[in-house]
C-alpha cells in the first residue's frame, strides 16, 4: 500500500478492504513530533522554505525560515524570553504590569507572554497601526494606547517610548522590556540559530531586516559558532537612520528605525541594503503568487535583496533568510489595492540590482541601494571619512 493510500486508509477504514497491509500508527502519519500542552511552547520550530523563481533563477535560490508560523510571528521569542529572564532575575514581580512601545508584532509576543506568566500588557502604539492589529491585541488582553503625536525628531518611536516612560512613572511596580537596549532581546535569538543549523547544516549568507537590531545580531552571532565565515546582510527601509541615512516619514513598519537601538551589532554586518515601500510590496505579492508564502514589508525587502544575492553570488552558497512574519495583518496595507493604489506601490517592478553608494552619507537614497561600508552613526557622524567596521 502506498503512503498516500494508507493515510486515506486512517481517514476511511473502508479502504483497507482493498489490502491486507495493518492500519499504520497514527504516529507515522505526522508531520512533526510537536505536541502543545500549553500557549508558550507553540513557539519555535518553524519551517525552512525554499525560494526560487522570479526571485531567484531557475536552480538557485535561499531558504527562508518563516517565522510567521509562530503564533504572533518572530518577536514571539524575544517577549517571552525577555519576560522570563527579568522575573528570574526579580525585576519583574509576580502579577506586575508590563509595559511596552510596539509597532505590533512584538505586541503580540508581550500579549502571550503575559498571558502565560500572568501580567497585565500595556502597549503604547501610534496611530499607524493597522486596526486589525489593534483589535487583535485587545482581543488577546493587552490594552492599546495610542499617541497621537510625533516627536520633533525621533519620531512617532521616540513619542511612543516618551509615553512608556509616563506610565512606568505611574506606577512603581511596572516594568519595560525596552527592546531596542536589552540583551535578552539578542540572546533569544540561540534558539532560531539553533533551528538553522539543524535544519539547514551549513549557512554561508544570512539576510536579516533590521529594526531594534535583536535578531540580526542574536542570530549572527550564534551562527558564527559553527560558520565563522558566515556573512551577515543588513536589510533597512528608506528614510530609516539606523545605518545612517537621515530619519523622515515612514511608510513600511516593522523595520527602520528614527533613533538608533543599542542592539545593533554594526560591527557584524558586512553590507547593507535599504529598500523602498513599492519594491518590497512587489516582493511580498510576487511571494504569495508563487509560493503561496509571504509576509509583510520585512518580507518583501529580505526576499529581494535575498534573490538577488541567490543570482548573484557563488552558486554553492547557502542563503538563509529570515521571514519574520506572515501576511495577514497586512490585509490592509501590502496586500489592499486600495492603499497601494493611494500611496504609488502598485505596478513598480523592482530593478535587477540594486544601486550602490561607498558610504553610507554618500547621498540620501529613496529606492533599493546597497552599501559594504557598514558604520555607527553615533560614532561616525555625516562627513566623516572612517572606513567601515571590521569584525
Amino acid at each position: 500500500m502506498t503512503a498516500a493510500l494508507r493515510h486515506d486508509a486512517v481517514l476511511n477504514p473502508a479502504l483497507l478492504e482493498a489490502t491486507s497491509e495493518p492500519l499504520p500508527s497514527p504516529a507515522s502519519l505526522l508531520t512533526t513530533a510537536g505536541r502543545c500542552p500549553r500557549p508558550a511552547t507553540m513557539v519555535g520550530n518553524t519551517p525552512v522554505l525554499w525560494i526560487t523563481e522570479p526571485l531567484a533563477p531557475t536552480g538557485r535560490g535561499f531558504w527562508a525560515k518563516l517565522e510567521g508560523a509562530n503564533p504572533g510571528g518572530m518577536k514571539d521569542r524575544p517577549a517571552l524570553h525577555m519576560v522570563e529572564r527579568a522575573a528570574a532575575r526579580g525585576e519583574l514581580t509576580p502579577g506586575a504590569p508590563i509595559v511596552e512601545s510596539t509597532s505590533g508584532t512584538l505586541g503580540l509576543g508581550l500579549a502571550l507572554a503575559g498571558m502565560v506568566h500572568r501580567h497585565p500588557v500595556t502597549l503604547v502604539t501610534d496611530p499607524g497601526l493597522e486596526p486589525l492589529m489593534h483589535h487583535m491585541l485587545a482581543a488577546y488582553g493587552a490594552r492599546v494606547e495610542s499617541v497621537t503625536e510625533p516627536h520633533p525628531t525621533g519620531g512617532w518611536q521616540q513619542a511612543r517610548r516618551d509615553r512608556v516612560a509616563e506610565l512606568l512613572a505611574d506606577d512603581p511596580r511596572a516594568w519595560c522590556p525596552d527592546q531596542y537596549r536589552n540583551p535578552d532581546n539578542r540572546a533569544a535569538y540561540e534558539s532560531l540559530a539553533m533551528e538553522l543549523v539543524a535544519q539547514l547544516g551549513r549557512i554561508d549568507v544570512l539576510v536579516c531586516s533590521v529594526g531594534t537590531g535583536g535578531h540580526s545580531s542574536g542570530v549572527a552571532r550564534a551562527l558564527r559558532r559553527y560558520f565563522p565565515h558566515l556573512r551577515l546582510v543588513g536589510v533597512d527601509t528608506v528614510a530609516s537612520t539606523i545605518f545612517g541615512q537621515p530619519a523622515g516619514p515612514r511608510l513600511m513598519r516593522g523595520l527602520g528605525s528614527s533613533i538608533h537601538p543599542d542592539n545593533v551589532d554594526y560591527p557584524a554586518f558586512d553590507e547593507i541594503h535599504w529598500v523602498a515601500p513599492a519594491e518590497a510590496v512587489w516582493a511580498c505579492r510576487t511571494l504569495a503568487a508563487t509560493h503561496h508564502a509571504s509576509g509583510g514589508w520585512s518580507v518583501g525587502a529580505v526576499a529581494l535583496v535575498a534573490g538577488w544575492l541567490a543570482r548573484t553570488g557563488e552558486r554553492e552558497a547557502r542563503i538563509a533568510a529570515v521571514f519574520p512574519d506572515g501576511p495577514l495583518r497586512y490585509f490592509d496595507t501590502v496586500y489592499s489595492d486600495a492603499y497601494c493604489r493611494e500611496h504609488g506601490l502598485l505596478g513598480i517592478e523592482p530593478p535587477v540590482e540594486p544601486a550602490t553608494i561607498a558610504h553610507p552619507y554618500a547621498e540620501v537614497v529613496d529606492s533599493w541601494t546597497r552599501c559594504t561600508t557598514v558604520l555607527d552613526p553615533k560614532l561616525h557622524r555625516p562627513g566623516t571619512t572612517a572606513p567601515g567596521v571590521a569584525r
